[in-house]
């Protein structure tokens, strides 16, 4: 649920504090120490004196990238430290910024624009316990038969329909039924709305609309534990073993593996991101920047049902929930892999004081056979040549649980000088229940269910899943430009070949925000590319990396529909921007209720030069999802992703020495009798 969440010991915070020999990083999140500081300074401000104060977000202020790059390349200490807080007393949101060299509140501003920031733990906690002692909602739940020590509630944003004034700070909650399974979603009291006011946190509104009958508990339960024979299909075990351990070193937050330097860094609202990665070049003898920064900047999930008790159901997971809030403690050996390096994150609750979360992150090699490359030569007369190389890759994962969605997020480094974000989908539907119990009476009726039925009562809403990717490109140097390569059809005329067409290649440089906005069409492929115009390559092409899409699924709401104005970065798949600090969130700082007037879409109105410039690409993968029987009751992993692929950027394959691999180097297993 999304109002659930473990607070861990603060004892444990000395376990995952930087040791004493690991490298500080000007991008490392805010530590323990850092977030205290941060409370204690807040509070010692004239905002300290409202006893209501809940710390909504608190996270570090990005320096400068020139800052950062001097650092990196040695030429000066670390850039001063800052803390940003988004801090809410009844009825405002403060913005503040902490400076720990002069450990004062620098500017603490009253935001005075639309929309709400980030829902706490806390908050999402006591507003979904507010329904269990209302009188109405408990006479709701008699009258259906049901027992009130099986209901459960969560909380859902209310969305924004086109009110021209700022709306209270208010949230639905819905609830759901237990008894006898711990799959709640399956079971859900439909035609039942609690509305709650957050800042005066109590309930302002109550709808018992109609009565739809509850989907029996049988046959819902995933654990493992409730299952019954025949069991499978099953395998014999499978682990990947490394007696020499793993190739990776991990100090503090900074990752070292095979040609590739990063940082990992954790966010409330993004979960992981990766900062400074470099690649290293065997032909040029060092290392070369490909990637600054990188990060989900937001999820939108909008349902496609439009009736009254669900057509709010416009969800942004990052802005609203949080993906880093929405983490979870990974389990060893089926999250991730033996010899799987663990890392834990830090953030401040709603009382300002640091939490711990054990096992956020997971950093492991990744070997399923792949072939890195391969190549069978038999043309030469009396010798056959085969050489072939195993793919080895590094993962950094990171799981969140966003209500009934578990989103598996990946970043993985290749050693061919490839990144691959990836995201998988599990966990439970957001199930609706209905009287139906066949096909054959949604037929008769010729009702619109918005959806598919799974099982008896229970609907798959249709919906959607957009992941824009904040994706801060340094391809070699800051100054980079876009560029669309476009395959084109050429007519052979005049007799001149026995061919009647080909194709080939025009480039297009984007001079412009407006020239670099994409929308996906199958019937005009394109590579995307961004170059640094300032170097070239030994026969002189220009050093570049390709985004390269697996999706091109698009939002298919009018363009005048209130959640897709709050979702505009939306609109394109694909977006070039030029670099400012402050423009990192594609839907805005205040995503609850927000009125679409901070969006990347905004931004990117400015039409600001951009060519040879210091820009950043902004990529939204999208995914229509089409309930089916086989998601219920637990979702199998559904997978997307993206490449970001060197392109004329070394001046051959950078992996062409690498060896292969041979019995003798392997450990020596024993057969199993």
């Amino acid at each position: 649920m999304r109002s659930s969440i473990v607070l861990l010991s603060l004892l444990v915070l000395a376990f995952i504090s930087h040791s004493a020999t690991a490298k500080k990083h000007p991008l490392d999140p805010l530590s323990a120490s850092e977030i205290n500081h941060v409370r204690k300074l807040v509070l010692k401000s004239k905002l300290g004196l409202h006893k209501n104060i809940s710390f909504q977000y608190v996270a570090l202020e990005a320096p400068e990238k020139e800052a950062v790059y001097e650092w990196k390349y040695g030429s000066s200490s670390l850039p001063p430290r800052k803390a940003t807080v988004i801090a809410r007393i009844p009825g405002e949101t403060h913005q503040i910024l902490v400076d720990f060299t002069s450990k004062e509140v620098v500017y603490d501003e009253v935001y005075q624009g639309f929309g709400y920031p980030i829902f706490t733990s806390e908050e999402q906690g006591k507003a979904s316990q507010l329904p269990m002692e209302y009188p109405p909602f408990i006479e709701s739940i008699r009258t259906r038969g049901l027992d009130m020590k099986s209901v459960l509630c969560s909380i859902f944003s209310v969305g924004w329909f086109g009110e021209k004034k700022q709306g209270k700070r208010v949230i639905n909650v819905l609830c759901f039924y237990t008894n006898g399974t711990v799959n709640i979603y399956a079971r859900p009291i439909e035609g039942v709305t609690v509305v709650v006011d957050l800042d005066q946190m109590k309930i302002t509104r109550y709808i018992d609309r109609i009565k739809v009958p509850m989907p029996k508990a049988e046959g819902t339960d995933y654990r493992e534990s409730t299952q019954k024979p025949p069991f499978g299909p099953t395998t014999n075990s499978i682990s990947i073993e490394q007696p020499e351990g793993p190739s990776f070193k991990v100090h503090g937050h900074m990752v070292e593996w095979a040609n590739w330097k990063f940082h990992v860094g954790f966010d409330v609202k993004a979960g992981p991101v990766i900062s400074t990665a470099d690649v290293y070049d065997p032909e040029k003898g060092r290392f070369r920047s490909v990637m600054y920064r990188a990060f989900i900047s937001e999820l939108f999930v909008p349902y496609m049902d439009p009736s009254e008790d669900w057509y709010y159901k416009t969800l942004f997971d990052a802005g609203e929930f949080g993906l880093g809030l929405s983490s979870v403690s990974l389990q060893p050996l089926n999250d991730c892999p033996r010899h799987a390096h663990y890392m834990d994150a830090i953030y401040a609750g709603a009382n300002g004081k640091p939490v711990v979360k054990e096992n956020v992150f997971c950093i492991f090699e990744r070997y399923a056979g792949d072939v890195s490359w391969r190549h069978t030569e038999s043309g030469i007369p009396d010798l056959v040549v085969t050489e072939v190389r195993p793919e080895v890759t590094l993962v950094v994962r990171m799981v969140a649980t966003a209500g009934n969605y578990d989103y598996i997020l990946d970043w993985e480094f290749k050693k061919n000088g490839a990144i691959r974000g990836n995201v998988g989908l599990s966990g439970i539907l957001d199930y609706k229940a209905t009287s139906y119990t066949h096909l054959d009476q949604i037929q008769k009726t010729n009702e619109d269910i918005y959806g598919n039925l799974l099982a008896e009562n229970i609907i798959g809403t249709f919906h959607d899943h957009f992941l824009t990717f904040y994706l801060d490109m340094d391809v070699d140097g800051i100054e980079n430009s876009f560029v669309k390569a476009m395959i084109k059809r050429k007519d052979v005329t005049n007799g001149q070949s026995p061919r009647k067409s080909y194709w080939t290649v025009e480039k297009m440089v984007a001079k412009t925000e407006d020239d670099a906005k994409i929308q996906f069409d199958l019937k005009k492929p394109a590579d995307l590319l961004v170059i640094n115009p300032n170097k070239k390559s030994k026969v002189g092409q220009d050093i570049t990396y390709r985004l390269a899409p697996r999706s091109i699924a698009t939002s298919l709401l009018s363009l005048d529909d209130y959640p897709q104005i709050q979702a505009a970065f939306t609109n394109n798949q694909v977006w070039v921007s030029r670099y400012n600090r402050t423009e990192q969130w594609a839907g805005g700082d205040y995503m609850d209720q927000s009125h679409g007037d901070d969006t990347l879409a905004v931004w990117t109105n400015k039409n600001r030069d951009i060519e040879n410039k210091d820009i950043v690409l902004w990529y939204t993968m999208g995914i229509h999802h089409i309930p089916y029987q086989e998601d219920f009751p637990v979702m199998p992993t559904l997978s997307e992703g993206f490449e970001l692929k060197p392109t004329n950027f070394f001046e051959r394959n950078p992996i062409l020495k690498l060896e292969s691999t041979n019995a003798s180097s392997l450990p020596k297993c024993k057969k199993a009798n």
